[in-house]
């Protein structure tokens, strides 16, 4: 297995960590990019893109993130906020009238983008392609009571997150989240990140490999703790019971379906650059402005998380230290993805960072590759 790219003068132990990932945890293929104002002193990949036919991994490589995607979404969101066109304390009813139905009306947007809304589970019978079709899930979502009452607790809104700020971000603009961010973020910085993938970039998509099996111990408590009968294994696999971590992520109606939780499809360059942009200028771009950045990042939910059970910590539409990874800086916001995908920014170092991969792995303290990367960057610092 080759390591393919370039380290900036006293980032070598970030190379060294990363080719660990392979010989320790078995990494297939992977990428991993700091990008510090438009330079990436970090710029590494290796691997097999699809390991069946040997394809390696290029440095042009994309792959899905899972959950970094509410990452994205959320600076979405940030970004009509900052142009004054959505008002996050603002009742979702606003911008969404239909979302004021069963005592709904004054649900604040801020809530959702901080999994305190109470709709992690969405409750309705659904096929694949219902749920894939965006408008039978928001329509849904709209007609639902709350689990919790808002604002009292939160949990871990895992796939609901995409449809509800995804539907707010689409009355407001028109537009799709995935266009939304095609047009407006992507396009002027130049990713390869989307959101609703177009079958052109198909044949450069590696290929996911679901986690290894459990050992009987640890397969017998996630049974419980993710069973039928209990809120997360319904958040997690819901709506419907349709969504698995298996094969299901390789094909290509799951690709080219907007989900702005959860599909995300892109390279770590794309990812690490934008939340430069997001830190500081990149190119003579910046995303979004210092202080819209570290309004984002003032916690608005910490503590035991209804949906996940263990403590969770978020700001508006960001995950924060330490459940970001336990290696993050206090100063660092962004978002993991099932499996071990991190894609964050840190404010006080201005940088941005991600790392992909399309071997998954679960654990219950985060992704020790991920987590190995971000401490060798900071060392190196």
């Amino acid at each position: 297995m080759q390591v393919h790219g370039t380290v900036a003068p006293g980032f070598e132990r970030v190379r060294d960590t990363f080719v660990r990932t392979f010989t320790r945890y078995g990494d297939v293929g992977a990428a991993c990019c700091v990008d510090r104002g438009g330079t990436r002193v970090v710029d590494l990949w290796g691997g097999l893109a699809d390991r069946d036919a040997q394809r390696p991994w290029e440095a042009d490589t994309p792959v899905i993130t899972f959950s970094a995607t509410k990452g994205v979404t959320a600076i979405c969101a940030h970004l009509l906020a900052e142009r004054g066109l959505l008002d996050l304390d603002a009742p979702v009813a606003r911008y969404w009238p239909e979302f004021a139905a069963a005592g709904k009306g004054t649900l604040p947007v801020r809530w959702l983008l901080s999994h305190r809304a109470g709709l992690a589970e969405i409750i309705a019978d659904l096929t694949l392609d219902e749920a894939l079709a965006w408008t039978p899930v928001v329509e849904a979502l709209a007609r639902q009571a709350p689990v919790w009452e808002p604002g009292t607790q939160h949990g871990y809104h895992m796939r609901s997150y995409g449809w509800l700020v995804g539907e707010v971000v689409r009355r407001i603009t028109g537009r799709t989240v995935g266009r939304f961010f095609a047009d407006e973020i992507a396009a002027p910085l130049g990713l390869d990140f989307w959101i609703g993938l177009p079958e052109a970039i198909e044949p450069r998509v590696a290929t996911l490999y679901p986690p290894p099996p459990l050992d009987p111990e640890a397969a017998e408590m996630m049974a419980r703790f993710m069973g039928p009968d209990t809120l997360t294994g319904r958040v997690a696999t819901g709506p419907s019971n349709r969504f698995h971590y298996d094969d299901m992520w390789n094909r290509r109606a799951l690709r080219a379906a907007e989900l702005p939780s959860s599909n995300g499809i892109g390279t770590a360059r794309a990812l690490a650059r934008l939340y430069a942009a997001c830190v500081g200028e990149v190119d003579g771009i910046r995303v979004l402005r210092p202080e819209t950045v570290a309004a984002a990042c003032v916690e608005q939910s910490d503590g035991p998380d209804a949906v996940l059970i263990f403590p969770t910590r978020f700001g508006t539409g960001f995950m924060l230290p330490p459940t970001l990874s336990l290696a993050a800086q206090p100063s660092a916001f962004g978002h993991p993805g099932a499996g071990g995908s991190l894609a964050m920014g840190d404010r006080d170092a201005g940088i941005g960072f991600a790392y992909v991969m399309n071997q998954m792995r679960f654990g219950v303290t985060g992704d020790p590759r991920a987590q190995a990367l971000l401490a060798a960057v900071y060392e190196s610092l």
